[in-house]
């Protein structure tokens, strides 16, 4: 009983963490879209990491996925 409360747990863990990357990426577009000011590298991470994100978490890989679009917030100030 125990072992499928857990499993529960990961598997509603996991459905969030799907959710909340497409949010993250359109706060990233939407700054994107005020052209903030940066210098050339630091909008190339930052668009460098948005795409990371979007293809990791395509693949699943949700925890992998927010950590670079966290990095991509960061840059940009959010």
């Amino acid at each position: 009983m125990k072992f499928i409360i857990a499993a529960m747990a990961l598997a509603t863990s996991s459905l969030a963490l799907a959710y909340h990357c497409p949010n993250e990426m359109k706060a990233i577009d939407a700054k994107l879209a005020t052209n903030p000011t940066l210098s050339a590298a630091d909008m190339g991470k930052v668009k460098d990491l948005r795409a990371e994100g979007e293809k990791l978490h395509k693949a699943g890989k949700h925890d992998e996925s927010l950590k670079a679009l966290d990095s991509a917030k960061k840059l940009l100030g959010i």
